[in-house]
């Protein structure tokens, strides 16, 4: 497929990898392992165990050749242009380049290295300057804009014609209208920004894994033995035997804040986390910003857009940057008033110890624990008990058998080739016909250099343009390893991000699409379908049958599912406000002239004027702001999330009101039909209105996270 993208340094143009030869491709001659295609059972498999990091750059310079020379040949076809001798070769474009990507992704998010810094840091500009070669090709442009124009006139197929205006789209957002001297000017723009992203990522990720902060024995007041025992397996691996180790990441960062006694560890932990990239040395990423800012403002002005943001949300779901502030600031009161009330109840709690403090941000998750604790007599450890992870994925199997039919099959240890020992992989069916979809990989623990967060990502897509492509995608997550022989605990959190990924996961199984551009995603709605899956971890199928004590095996005590239940909107202020405040600051940043911006002052003097908590920070800080400037597939587009959550409340009602609940086999149809299956190949909000019958209401988020509703 061709991806046609703007200054991204990972998602340069990988034109879709297909195993299947097609007539007229251009030879495969290389023997660089990276380039070949993929051999062995279920349709082919990147040979991850034979990874060779000598052999990177070369495969990437190759196959960008490769590519350049597919693009050539369909740009000076003689022939009219037309969607068969155009837009169908540009999507069988590219296999090769795309299999090199394919291991590039696990080298640069799985199992990064400074060796591996060092190519990245020196192809990132030449990768930006073959992607400016695909979108400013004058000829190609012109065969692909008329058979654009031509289908206006006389319309193709539904799920063509998606395809045509997808790909006309990405030349023309890309400038490939602008005079010669400006589209050198873009060229280099995207050349520059490619490096920036690059170093502003590594640099995140250089003081998460250069920052730890090292606990002795007499510092682990309230933390629980969970978290002790897989803190000294952190601290041993790091050769500090006998000491605690609390890594510069959300998922040992969190659950210290929530449980520590320690307030002025509390307190150093957080300043550690929340000041990544923004420490003055040489991972200080405050000049990164500002030159990103002022090289996208650039950009998009020669195209003469008022600002990114607008350029960015025209072929999005709010369409402006107005539409997506007006969203985000009708539910912003709501949640800062929340937030005067959680601290408040907090502040009350601190006081009635005699603890003799002011609530601070490092104060925030231990004393909403405590208040968690004496409003609904929920401990949050002793719901750990009942989530081990090992537990988790096996719900997520039920609840994928129950809405979707899918099977999932453990693969025999050394059937498929993996990256890394703790990487598990299984079969996905179809459990009434057996019919083989694809392979699940599941990446679940944290290590050096592995980036922090979790995500799912796809090593193949379907498609059934070339033959029927089986599904390959994987889950990943960062969670602390566990001692030998110990389950793995995580929190309720933690087990709502594991069903939100999953929830990716089945988008990409369920794809039911002829061409490779079709499963590309529309970021206001990609997020829906994760964030949707996310309610099933609450639903009674899975907490009587999977949520059980790790323990004993007793299932989880309907009390303390009535607890759970009863605090669902529990710390939503805080929750909705650390998000907002982060999607707020992404769009005022892409709307205001960067000139003489200072991002710590902006950030501080923007989040003033909002009225934001001074017991509250960003989810992501500007300097750690990795979605937005480590790369653009989140910049000016945060909002996403919020605007994705609207949907999924208003989905969710529509299962609760139907007769079988969150199991209602006609309304999991119809999910399947119009919201999973079709990835791109609609528009997405014609696609909610098949599946609800009418638009998403912003009450219905309201409502789910207990906020006042104003009107209906």
């Amino acid at each position: 497929m061709n991806k046609i993208i703007s200054a991204s340094t990972l998602a340069i143009v990988v034109m879709a990898g297909c195993s299947q030869p097609q007539k007229d491709e251009v030879p495969m001659t290389s023997d660089n392992m990276l380039l070949q295609e993929w051999s062995g059972p279920y349709g082919g498999l990147p040979a991850f165990d034979k990874m060779n990091l000598a052999d990177l750059k070369p495969a990437l310079e190759e196959g960008m050749a490769m590519n350049l020379a597919e693009i050539d040949k369909i740009a000076n076809n003689p022939e009219e242009p037309t969607f068969e001798n155009t837009i169908e070769p540009l999507e069988a474009a590219g296999d090769a380049l795309s299999r090199v990507f394919t291991y590039y992704g696990i080298w640069s998010s799985n199992e990064s290295s400074p060796e591996f810094r060092e190519i990245q840091g020196e192809m990132a500009p030449k990768l930006s300057e073959f992607n400016s070669k695909i979108t400013q090709n004058e000829k190609l442009f012109a065969r692909v804009k008329a058979v654009y124009e031509a289908s206006l006139k006389t319309p193709l197929p539904d799920d063509q014609q998606r395809v045509v205006l997808l790909n006309y789209e990405g030349f023309a957002m890309n400038g490939a209208d602008l005079d010669t001297k400006s589209k050198a000017r873009y060229a280099e723009i995207n050349k520059e920004l490619s490096t920036l992203h690059t170093n502003f990522g590594n640099n995140v990720l250089a003081d998460e894994e250069n920052y730890v902060t090292y606990l002795t024995k007499d510092q682990l007041s309230g933390l629980p033995e969970s978290y002790i025992k897989s803190s000294a397996k952190a601290a041993a691996d790091r050769g500090q035997e006998g000491k605690y180790a609390v890594t510069n990441t959300r998922s040992s960062m969190d659950p210290f804040l929530t449980y520590s006694d320690e307030r002025d560890l509390r307190e150093k932990v957080w300043t550690t986390y929340y000041s990544r990239g923004d420490n003055g040395d040489e991972h200080d990423n405050n000049q990164n910003i500002v030159n990103i800012l002022k090289l996208r403002d650039e950009r998009v002005g020669l195209m003469g857009y008022d600002n990114y943001a607008q350029w960015r949300l025209q072929n999005r779901m709010a369409k402006t940057p107005e539409n997506a502030m007006n969203m985000m600031k009708a539910v912003w009161p709501a949640a800062i008033g929340r937030v005067k009330e959680e601290v408040a109840d907090m502040q009350a709690v601190a006081n009635e110890r005699g603890d003799n403090i002011t609530i601070a941000p490092w104060d925030y998750r231990y004393y909403a624990e405590k208040v968690r604790k004496k409003k609904y007599d929920l401990d949050s450890d002793e719901v750990k008990q009942y989530l081990q992870l090992d537990k988790l994925r096996e719900a997520m199997f039920f609840v994928a058998g129950e809405l979707f039919n899918f099977n999932f099959k453990p693969v025999a240890e050394g059937t498929v080739p993996v990256f890394n020992e703790d990487v598990k992989v299984w079969e996905v069916s179809d459990k009434t016909s057996g019919d083989f979809i694809g392979l699940w990989y599941l990446d679940p623990y944290a290590r050096k250099g592995k980036r922090s967060g979790a995500w799912a990502t796809t090593y193949r897509s379907h498609d059934t343009f070339r033959g029927k492509k089986t599904v390959l995608a994987s889950n990943n997550s960062n969670f602390v390893k566990p001692a030998p022989g110990e389950p793995l605990l995580v929190s309720w959190d933690d087990a709502t991000t594991f069903f939100h990924e999953f929830g990716h996961a089945l988008h990409f199984f369920s794809s039911n699409v002829k061409y490779p551009t079709l499963n590309s995603g529309v970021r206001d709605y990609t997020e829906f379908q994760s964030q949707l899956l996310e309610r099933w971890l609450s639903t009674d199928k899975v907490i009587n049958n999977y949520l059980v004590n790790y323990k004993t095996g007793e299932p989880m005590p309907s009390e303390l599912v009535a607890k759970i239940k009863n605090a669902s909107t529990f710390n939503q202020g805080f929750g909705t406000t650390e998000y907002l405040a982060s999607a707020l600051m992404d769009m005022y940043y892409h709307t205001t002239d960067p000139t003489n911006l200072d991002p710590d002052t902006f950030e501080k003097e923007t989040l003033a004027s909002l009225n934001m908590p001074k017991e509250v920070v960003m989810r992501h800080r500007s300097t750690q702001f990795g979605h937005v400037f480590s790369g653009e597939g989140y910049s000016a587009a945060y909002y996403g999330y919020m605007w994705a959550d609207v949907l999924t409340a208003d989905a969710a009602e529509a299962f609760q009101e139907s007769p079988g609940g969150f199991y209602d086999k006609d309304e999991a149809a119809k999910l399947v039909k119009y919201l999973f299956a079709p990835r791109n190949s609609m528009d997405p909000a014609e696609a909610y209105r098949l599946f609800r019958g009418r638009d998403a209401k912003i009450e219905a988020l309201m409502r789910d996270r207990g906020f006042p509703v104003t009107k209906e």
